[in-house]
């Protein structure tokens, strides 16, 4: 009886904590300011200050954490209705996701060699851009560290979320077609939840990049290690 007052005290807290960041959001409308990084880091903050450890706080969270599968797969009914669209721009949304997905990829690794970074954080940097769950199966493939590969993948979904929407309009992207190709393959889940803002053809886009940079990064993530010989 006792866990399940803890189960719903952590749920009820983090959904609760999260409508609260949502409205701040709405309100100051700030990229820094977007629920999921300050909701994440209120958590944080509240499990140090009360010396919750993350084993305990997933009593709870892990049936937040269970209800992703289904939101990702809820992606797919704006994709359906968007189904023409995404016909009609077939090739320019797949050579995009090329450019972004090896961008993506060459980038992490050219800081990394530059900073002098070891050869298995290259490795998990390499997936970065691409929806967790895939990147870590890269990342083991490759022979990097999976547990380093989600906190770079979270640094480059939060990234791109907070500067995407800065970059996007001083190189003057205003497409819906653009800003969704951008998002989804640069930040990949949390790119698509920052399309919603800019209506449901952006978040088709975004949703179908993530899809295609985890398919096509799972193909390329190898080549590109071979061909810089890391």
């Amino acid at each position: 009886m006792q866990e399940f007052f803890i189960v719903v005290f952590i749920i009820v807290a983090t959904v609760a904590l999260y409508l609260v960041m949502a409205k701040v959001y709405v309100r100051f409308s700030y990229p820094i300011l977007i629920p999921v990084l300050t909701t994440t880091i209120f958590v944080i903050l509240l499990l140090l200050a009360f010396h919750v450890s993350y084993d305990e706080y997933m009593i709870g969270g892990k049936w937040i954490n269970s209800l992703l599968g289904p939101a990702v797969v809820a992606l797919a009914y704006p994709l359906y209705k968007q189904r023409e669209m995404l016909v009609k721009y077939s090739v320019p949304i797949i050579g995009g996701v090329f450019v972004g997905l090896f961008a993506g990829m060459i980038s992490g690794l050219v800081f990394a060699e530059v900073f002098g970074v070891d050869r298995s954080l290259i490795l998990s940097i390499i997936p970065k851009s691409i929806t967790t769950p895939v990147a870590i199966q890269i990342a083991t493939g490759l022979g990097g560290v999976p547990s380093m590969t989600v906190v770079f993948v979270m640094i480059a979904g939060f990234s791109g979320v907070i500067l995407g929407p800065l970059l996007l309009k001083w190189i003057r992207i205003k497409s819906s077609l653009g800003k969704g190709i951008a998002l989804g393959s640069a930040s990949h889940a949390l790119g698509t939840s920052k399309a919603f803002e800019y209506g449901e053809l952006t978040v088709s886009m975004s949703s179908v990049s993530m899809t295609l940079s985890a398919v096509l990064g799972s193909v390329f993530g190898p080549i590109v290690v071979w061909l810089f010989q890391v």
